[in-house]
């Protein structure tokens, strides 16, 4: 009602309309409050409130994605004791698209690259890519973060450094002498992170403040699988074992977006959970 009362007061006096929310004098992440009350501080936040807010097909699809992402990622990072908000650096990372790829050769939600995968005990080639398991992904994730926050003990740095990497942070911390990644001066991309991810927060807890009205009901939803087939041999026809399991090929690889070929090579009889979805 305030929308559409709104609307008409402005139709009548000839403005514009805009549901963008105003960027509060102080804001909570991950447990740390976040003073926006200096000028460049406000103006940072300001401007990524308003790209969430007016990129809308964009924030759409995040917030339908989230309740079929989340209540698998949510999880993960209470085990490792990591906050709650972290997962919207995943948000920012990938907009909650489960096949992004990005140019410089990240994968996944997490967006993370072949050598930090491989290094974290990933299996990352043509045949396998498991950047794309989003449990195991995402405890990737979990690893490269707490180890970031021993190291520099405020999460806007850390989520600075899963940008732009934790050795270029520090440097730039030692050089321009401060101890915060908000107060460098930094690229354009990592220094509009930190802020996007609290706008990302802002807009998925109050998503109608941005003017977006998506009911839960029309969100897609996790689903349990059906059940879950541990293999320790190669699967030669991965169609053939997709039929065997009662479901089409398309469902088996949607389920499973790290196995990357139509055939599951393990010339090493590692062990291997693939998901046979329940719808």
């Amino acid at each position: 009602m305030r929308k559409l009362l709104l609307f008409i007061a402005a139709s009548l006096i000839g403005a514009s309309v805009s549901a963008q929310p105003s960027v509060p004098k102080s804001y909570v992440f991950a447990g740390q409050k976040v003073s926006f009350e200096r000028s460049d501080m406000y103006e940072r936040m300001d401007r990524e409130v308003i790209a969430f807010t007016y990129m809308h097909s964009t924030s759409i699809l995040m917030l339908k994605r989230s309740s079929k992402f989340f209540p698998q990622v949510e999880p993960i990072l209470k085990e490792y004791g990591l906050p709650d908000d972290l997962k919207y650096i995943m948000v920012i990372e990938s907009n909650l698209d489960p096949n992004a790829y990005s140019k410089a050769g990240a994968a996944g939600l997490w967006q993370l690259m072949p050598a930090v995968a491989r290094e974290n005990g990933l299996e990352v080639n043509a045949n396998v890519d498991e950047r794309y398991n989003v449990e195991k992904a995402t405890r990737v994730a979990c690893k490269i973060l707490k180890k970031s926050y021993a190291k520099f003990g405020d999460w806007l740095t850390v989520a600075a450094a899963y940008n732009a990497g934790q050795g270029g942070i520090s440097s730039r911390l030692e050089k321009q002498h401060q101890t915060k990644a908000q107060d460098l001066w930094l690229v354009e991309e990592t220094s509009r992170y930190m802020f996007r991810v609290m706008a990302a927060k802002m807009m998925f807890e109050d998503p109608a403040s941005f003017g977006f009205m998506v009911p839960e009901m029309s969100k897609y939803q996790y689903v349990a699988p059906r059940e879950v087939v541990t293999v320790k041999d190669p699967v030669s026809n991965l169609v053939e074992f997709a039929l065997k399991h009662a479901v089409t090929y398309a469902q088996l690889k949607s389920a499973n977006l790290w196995l990357r070929e139509d055939k599951l090579n393990n010339t090493s009889h590692k062990e291997y959970r693939i998901i046979i979805p329940s719808e």
